[in-house]
């Protein structure tokens, strides 16, 4: 009895041991099962199928019939409101030396020291020289300045004669300027400075006179994150006190001469939009964003992490002008293995700048590769975006039957006990 007691007591451990190892082996299957069955359709708020998102290389393929729609720059230009006409008036780079805030000027008056000296402009937009009343100095040229200490000599009676006097601008000053509109970080930037880029330059130090690009419109919209690419550049509008600037920043997009003026404290920066994508403000300048941000996923074959894959774990810069093929290529999304690869997907998340609508692409990174109408569904990368690739089935299957074959594994060992 007491051995028929333990060989029947064997067997009911056993036989349970199978059956929890069978109820395993069904839970990871309908679990894997469940992760090899289709994804539910992304959807957008944006009619992104037919062309109406953002850009419309957002569209779906084959949604309609690519032979009776326009290209996708065409479908982008039906949106476009009307650009300024070409101003016929010839534009210099040279601009007068308009005074701000934080500029430094050097004063000599008949090598008087007790008046001489470098003196800064006062928050309150006056220069203020020992010894004599403030003289007006922002949004005036220094030698509308230089007259007024002059005049303030005269009046104060400090000479018998009326002096020598020279006033220069010796540096201009960092100041804040105000932008709005189409760009991509709308807000207060604060731009300029120094005009030294070397510190042991001593002759540059010594001289009279300054230069600088820091303080010019084409670096105010790159520091409020350039423009966005339905910008209506034929239009940009400075506001400064009561007065009132239109300039045409076409230009800057082909290499040629504009309006890239100085700027003054207070200064407001107004880009207007043309409602549509142009495709052609999607690439480096002056008044372009310096670089796409962008935040990227790539958790699958070939590549077992982002840390093999060479891709931070928050943001990589890509160059502005990266459609999604480029940059999933910079993700070692695209390539390796045709049996485990050719199926992978891809999926783009955006954001509409103007609207502020958030979008979601999916695309088929081999029917991006191999179709010949790609650029017409390859999106371009915009600033703060964020890609994610997924396996393909066939991988999906592999790890299936890697965990069946685990669980097999432990179902054979369990039949030897």
């Amino acid at each position: 009895m007491y051995k028929q007691g333990k060989t029947m007591g064997k067997k009911f451990e056993t036989s349970t041991i199978k059956h929890k190892l069978t109820v395993t082996l069904m839970s990871v299957s309908l679990v894997a099962l469940a992760g090899c069955s289709s994804q539910s359709k992304i959807t957008n708020l944006e009619p992104v199928s037919t062309g109406g998102g953002y850009q419309a290389e957002y569209r779906t393929r084959g949604v309609l019939d690519p032979r009776i729609i326009p290209a996708s720059a065409n479908i982008n230009a039906d949106k476009c409101a009307p650009e300024a006409a070409v101003s016929p008036l010839p534009v210099s780079f040279l601009t007068n030396e308009l005074l701000s805030p934080n500029d430094l000027v050097e004063v000599n008056i008949s090598n008087d020291e007790a008046f001489s000296g470098k003196y800064e402009v006062s928050g309150d937009g006056t220069l203020k020289i020992k010894n004599l009343i403030s003289v007006p100095a922002f949004g005036r040229s220094v030698v509308q300045v230089e007259a007024d200490v002059i005049q303030a000599l005269k009046v104060g009676k400090f000479y018998n004669s009326v002096p020598t006097v020279s006033v220069r601008l010796a540096d201009y000053g960092g100041v804040r300027v105000f932008v709005s509109g189409a760009v991509f970080e709308p807000g207060q930037v604060t731009i300029g400075g120094s005009a030294i880029s070397n510190n042991n330059d001593n002759a540059r130090e010594q001289a009279i006179g300054a230069a600088t690009v820091g303080r010019r419109i084409s670096h105010s919209l790159q520091s409020a994150g350039g423009v966005r690419p339905d910008a209506d550049l034929s239009r940009v509008e400075i506001k400064r006190g009561s007065q009132r600037f239109i300039i045409d920043l076409r230009q800057a997009l082909i290499g040629g001469v504009f309006d890239d003026r100085v700027l003054l404290e207070g200064d407001q920066i107004s880009v207007p939009s043309r409602g549509c994508f142009q495709s052609g403000l999607v690439k480096p300048s002056s008044v372009s964003p310096p670089g796409a941000m962008v935040f990227m996923s790539n958790l699958t074959e070939p590549a077992l992490s982002n840390a093999n894959s060479a891709i931070n774990k928050d943001t990589r810069s890509l160059r502005y002008g990266t459609r999604m093929l480029q940059a999933l290529v910079g993700m070692n999304c695209v390539g390796g293995s045709k049996t485990t690869n050719a199926h992978r997907s891809a999926v783009l998340y955006s954001r509409n700048p103007a609207t502020g609508t958030s979008i979601v692409i999916e695309r088929n990174i081999e029917e991006l590769v191999r179709n010949g109408d790609r650029d017409e569904y390859d999106p371009y990368i915009l600033p703060n975006d964020a890609l994610a690739c997924y396996d393909s089935g066939t991988t999906n299957i592999a790890k299936l039957a890697q965990s069946f074959g685990i669980v097999a594994g432990a179902v054979v060992l369990g039949r030897g006990l």
